[in-house]
Protein backbone atom coordinates (compact mmCIF):
# COMPACT_ATOMS: atom_id res chain seq x y z
CA UNK A 1 0.00 0.00 0.00
CA UNK A 2 1.43 3.33 -1.04
CA UNK A 3 1.73 6.13 1.45
CA UNK A 4 0.51 9.43 0.09
CA UNK A 5 2.56 12.44 1.02
CA UNK A 6 0.63 15.34 2.37
CA UNK A 7 1.51 18.49 0.47
CA UNK A 8 1.68 21.74 2.40
CA UNK A 9 1.73 25.14 0.80
CA UNK A 10 4.92 27.04 1.38
CA UNK A 11 4.33 30.68 2.11
CA UNK A 12 7.25 32.91 1.19
CA UNK A 13 7.67 35.72 3.73
CA UNK A 14 7.47 39.22 2.27
CA UNK A 15 10.88 40.93 2.54
CA UNK A 16 10.96 43.71 5.12
CA UNK A 17 12.26 46.15 2.51
CA UNK A 18 9.23 45.48 0.31
CA UNK A 19 6.87 45.98 3.23
CA UNK A 20 8.59 49.25 4.13
CA UNK A 21 8.43 50.56 0.58
CA UNK A 22 4.74 49.71 0.38
CA UNK A 23 4.16 51.77 3.54
CA UNK A 24 6.43 54.73 2.80
CA UNK A 25 5.48 55.00 -0.89
CA UNK A 26 1.88 56.17 -0.37
CA UNK A 27 2.95 58.06 2.75
CA UNK A 28 5.17 60.15 0.48
CA UNK A 29 2.08 60.98 -1.55
CA UNK A 30 0.29 61.97 1.65
CA UNK A 31 3.10 64.38 2.53
CA UNK A 32 3.12 65.99 -0.90
CA UNK A 33 -0.65 66.38 -0.94
CA UNK A 34 -0.51 67.84 2.56
CA UNK A 35 2.08 70.40 1.45
CA UNK A 36 -0.16 71.48 -1.43
CA UNK A 37 -3.29 71.65 0.73
CA UNK A 38 -1.41 73.66 3.35
CA UNK A 39 -0.97 76.53 0.88
CA UNK A 40 -4.70 77.25 0.96
CA UNK A 41 -4.32 78.55 -2.59
CA UNK A 42 -3.60 75.31 -4.46
CA UNK A 43 -1.07 77.26 -6.47
CA UNK A 44 1.86 74.99 -7.32
CA UNK A 45 4.25 77.93 -7.02
CA UNK A 46 3.24 78.38 -3.36
CA UNK A 47 4.11 74.81 -2.35
CA UNK A 48 7.03 74.20 0.01
CA UNK A 49 7.42 70.65 1.28
CA UNK A 50 10.28 71.77 3.52
CA UNK A 51 8.20 74.47 5.19
CA UNK A 52 5.29 72.07 5.61
CA UNK A 53 7.46 69.38 7.20
CA UNK A 54 9.08 71.92 9.52
CA UNK A 55 5.67 73.10 10.70
CA UNK A 56 4.52 69.52 11.35
CA UNK A 57 7.80 68.05 12.60
CA UNK A 58 6.30 66.67 15.81
CA UNK A 59 3.49 64.93 13.94
CA UNK A 60 5.90 63.45 11.40
CA UNK A 61 8.19 62.12 14.14
CA UNK A 62 5.23 60.62 16.00
CA UNK A 63 3.95 59.08 12.77
CA UNK A 64 7.26 57.45 11.89
CA UNK A 65 7.75 56.25 15.46
CA UNK A 66 4.32 54.63 15.43
CA UNK A 67 5.02 52.91 12.13
CA UNK A 68 8.33 51.56 13.42
CA UNK A 69 6.63 50.16 16.52
CA UNK A 70 3.58 48.52 14.97
CA UNK A 71 5.45 47.15 11.94
CA UNK A 72 8.59 46.31 13.95
CA UNK A 73 10.76 47.82 11.21
CA UNK A 74 14.52 47.69 11.56
CA UNK A 75 16.82 50.69 11.12
CA UNK A 76 17.48 49.55 7.55
CA UNK A 77 13.77 49.53 6.77
CA UNK A 78 13.24 52.96 8.31
CA UNK A 79 16.15 54.31 6.26
CA UNK A 80 14.02 53.78 3.14
CA UNK A 81 12.18 56.98 4.12
CA UNK A 82 15.34 58.96 3.35
CA UNK A 83 16.06 56.87 0.27
CA UNK A 84 12.69 57.76 -1.27
CA UNK A 85 13.30 61.44 -0.61
CA UNK A 86 9.68 62.41 0.01
CA UNK A 87 10.49 63.74 3.49
CA UNK A 88 13.00 66.26 2.15
CA UNK A 89 12.27 69.61 0.54
CA UNK A 90 11.46 69.16 -3.14
CA UNK A 91 9.16 70.45 -5.83
CA UNK A 92 5.68 69.00 -6.27
CA UNK A 93 4.68 69.42 -9.92
CA UNK A 94 1.08 68.87 -10.94
CA UNK A 95 2.17 65.66 -12.67
CA UNK A 96 2.97 64.19 -9.25
CA UNK A 97 -0.56 64.93 -8.08
CA UNK A 98 -1.93 63.34 -11.23
CA UNK A 99 0.05 60.20 -10.38
CA UNK A 100 -0.99 60.13 -6.71
CA UNK A 101 -4.64 60.59 -7.69
CA UNK A 102 -4.55 57.60 -10.02
CA UNK A 103 -4.84 59.55 -13.27
CA UNK A 104 -8.56 60.15 -12.75
CA UNK A 105 -8.28 63.78 -13.77
CA UNK A 106 -8.19 64.20 -17.54
CA UNK A 107 -4.88 65.40 -18.93
CA UNK A 108 -5.48 68.62 -20.88
CA UNK A 109 -3.84 69.22 -24.23
CA UNK A 110 -2.20 72.25 -22.71
CA UNK A 111 -0.32 70.74 -19.76
CA UNK A 112 -0.06 74.12 -18.09
CA UNK A 113 -3.81 73.90 -17.43
CA UNK A 114 -3.12 70.97 -15.10
CA UNK A 115 -1.78 73.54 -12.63
CA UNK A 116 -5.05 75.45 -12.41
CA UNK A 117 -5.96 75.69 -8.70
CA UNK A 118 -9.36 74.03 -9.17
CA UNK A 119 -7.72 71.06 -10.90
CA UNK A 120 -4.98 70.91 -8.29
CA UNK A 121 -7.49 70.95 -5.46
CA UNK A 122 -9.53 68.19 -7.10
CA UNK A 123 -6.43 66.03 -7.59
CA UNK A 124 -5.41 66.62 -3.97
CA UNK A 125 -8.77 65.39 -2.73
CA UNK A 126 -8.65 62.25 -4.85
CA UNK A 127 -5.00 61.65 -3.99
CA UNK A 128 -5.66 61.93 -0.25
CA UNK A 129 -8.43 59.33 -0.49
CA UNK A 130 -6.41 56.96 -2.65
CA UNK A 131 -3.01 57.19 -0.96
CA UNK A 132 -4.39 56.98 2.58
CA UNK A 133 -6.30 53.85 1.55
CA UNK A 134 -3.12 52.33 0.08
CA UNK A 135 -1.22 53.39 3.18
CA UNK A 136 -3.69 51.70 5.54
CA UNK A 137 -3.51 48.46 3.56
CA UNK A 138 0.28 48.49 3.58
CA UNK A 139 0.38 49.34 7.28
CA UNK A 140 -1.93 46.48 8.27
CA UNK A 141 -0.11 44.06 5.98
CA UNK A 142 3.24 44.96 7.55
CA UNK A 143 1.80 44.71 11.06
CA UNK A 144 0.40 41.24 10.37
CA UNK A 145 3.70 40.15 8.80
CA UNK A 146 5.51 41.40 11.91
CA UNK A 147 3.25 39.37 14.16
CA UNK A 148 1.50 42.40 15.66
CA UNK A 149 -1.98 41.06 16.35
CA UNK A 150 -5.05 43.28 16.11
CA UNK A 151 -5.63 43.29 19.86
CA UNK A 152 -2.17 44.76 20.27
CA UNK A 153 -1.86 46.93 17.18
CA UNK A 154 -5.30 48.20 16.11
CA UNK A 155 -5.27 51.22 18.42
CA UNK A 156 -1.80 52.17 17.18
CA UNK A 157 -2.90 51.74 13.56
CA UNK A 158 -5.91 53.97 14.20
CA UNK A 159 -3.69 56.65 15.74
CA UNK A 160 -1.17 56.45 12.90
CA UNK A 161 -3.97 56.74 10.34
CA UNK A 162 -5.38 59.75 12.18
CA UNK A 163 -2.03 61.52 12.07
CA UNK A 164 -1.53 60.69 8.39
CA UNK A 165 -5.03 61.88 7.50
CA UNK A 166 -4.45 65.16 9.34
CA UNK A 167 -1.17 65.64 7.49
CA UNK A 168 -2.91 65.08 4.16
CA UNK A 169 -5.70 67.54 4.88
CA UNK A 170 -6.05 69.18 8.27
CA UNK A 171 -9.60 70.29 7.38
CA UNK A 172 -10.75 66.79 8.33
CA UNK A 173 -12.32 66.08 4.96
CA UNK A 174 -10.51 62.73 4.64
CA UNK A 175 -11.07 61.43 8.15
CA UNK A 176 -10.00 57.97 9.43
CA UNK A 177 -13.56 56.49 9.43
CA UNK A 178 -13.92 57.27 5.72
CA UNK A 179 -10.47 55.87 4.94
CA UNK A 180 -11.28 52.74 6.92
CA UNK A 181 -14.46 52.12 4.93
CA UNK A 182 -12.68 52.78 1.65
CA UNK A 183 -9.98 50.28 2.64
CA UNK A 184 -12.50 47.61 3.64
CA UNK A 185 -14.36 47.64 0.33
CA UNK A 186 -11.25 48.15 -1.82
CA UNK A 187 -9.06 45.43 -0.34
CA UNK A 188 -10.82 42.92 1.89
CA UNK A 189 -13.08 41.19 -0.67
CA UNK A 190 -10.05 40.24 -2.77
CA UNK A 191 -8.07 39.01 0.23
CA UNK A 192 -10.89 37.11 1.94
CA UNK A 193 -12.65 35.48 -1.01
CA UNK A 194 -12.53 31.63 -0.85
CA UNK A 195 -10.29 31.29 -3.91
CA UNK A 196 -7.78 33.87 -2.66
CA UNK A 197 -4.20 32.61 -2.35
CA UNK A 198 -3.76 34.47 0.94
CA UNK A 199 -2.85 32.07 3.78
CA UNK A 200 -5.57 31.39 6.32
CA UNK A 201 -3.47 33.00 9.03
CA UNK A 202 -3.32 36.16 6.94
CA UNK A 203 -7.06 36.13 6.32
CA UNK A 204 -7.65 35.76 10.04
CA UNK A 205 -5.33 38.68 10.70
CA UNK A 206 -7.13 40.98 8.27
CA UNK A 207 -10.53 39.98 9.65
CA UNK A 208 -9.31 40.73 13.17
CA UNK A 209 -7.99 44.17 12.17
CA UNK A 210 -11.23 44.92 10.33
CA UNK A 211 -13.31 44.13 13.41
CA UNK A 212 -11.02 45.97 15.81
CA UNK A 213 -10.75 49.07 13.63
CA UNK A 214 -14.51 49.13 13.12
CA UNK A 215 -14.96 49.34 16.88
CA UNK A 216 -12.43 52.14 17.08
CA UNK A 217 -13.28 54.18 14.00
CA UNK A 218 -16.71 53.37 12.58
CA UNK A 219 -19.11 53.64 15.49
Amino acid sequence: MRHQKKMTAQITPIPESSLARSVFGPLGGVIEVGAVNATGTWEIADVSVGRFLASRQHDVERLLGGIREVCKFSNAAMAIVDELGRFRDHEVPAAFLLLWSGGIEAVPQNLAELEEPLRVRRMCRMAADLQLTHFLQALITAAIAAGTEAGQGAADVAEILGTAADLADESGRTAPPEVFRLWRVAYLPGILRPESDAPESGKAGFRAYDQALEQLLDR
